[in-house]
């Protein structure tokens, strides 16, 4: 569930003008497709060295999230309201459906909501905890009070300027992740024949 909420955040792009939740969902509305470079540092408790993961990524508001991790070992991910894909070199797809795995797709339901900028399932979920910081940079702390998020995490941070570019998880098991984006494009408005491809069903 983890990954999941680390690339379902993305699909959040604010600027500092942003201060309501009807700006955001309008924000979000306004952008359809989103692609970006990442860098993804873990710190585990317990381990001396973080882990760190470089690829890129496609968020389409239709189709669903493509995560695509280069480095330190090539892995796709799909994921859509119905199924989660994972794919490695030399393996067989791994395939999760709502159907397999209810309890995960609910959760998945809930961060789609929630990037949406729904205020109802704001309010319910987070508190939250938005700060202009300048400049037109801005920073938003978001603190679970409801299962499953509040089961999982102790806190979420979004900081941005024009376009989300940082994403900070610090977890109930000690661990902490630290995702920066780079490199993100709005253009075109809509998926290449090549980019609906990747979503296209595993036979």
């Amino acid at each position: 569930m983890k990954r999941f909420l680390l690339t379902l955040l993305l699909l959040w792009n604010v600027a500092a003008q942003a201060v309501t939740l009807e700006q955001l969902q309008q924000r979000f509305a306004s952008q359809p497709v989103i692609r970006a470079n990442f860098v993804q540092v873990r710190t585990i408790a317990g381990m001396a060295q973080p882990l760190v993961s470089r690829g890129q990524l496609l968020i389409a508001q239709q189709q669903g999230l493509w995560w695509q991790q280069n480095t330190p070992f090539p892995m796709t991910l799909i994921l859509d309201d119905k199924r989660m894909v994972q794919s490695m070199s030399g393996q067989p797809p791994q395939v999760i459906t709502a159907e397999s795995n209810p309890q995960m797709f609910q959760f998945n339901h809930l961060l789609r909501a929630l990037f949406q900028a729904d205020e109802k399932v704001l309010k319910e979920n987070f508190t939250l905890d938005f700060q202009d910081k300048g400049n037109e940079n801005w920073q938003l702390g978001l603190t679970p009070k409801a299962a499953p998020l509040n089961k999982i995490f102790n806190r979420i941070e979004l900081q941005g300027g024009a376009y989300l570019n940082r994403i900070q998880l610090d977890d109930k098991q000690g661990d902490k992740t630290d995702i920066t984006l780079s490199d993100t494009r709005t253009e075109p408005g809509h998926l290449t024949d090549e980019e609906r491809a990747r979503f296209a069903p595993t036979p």
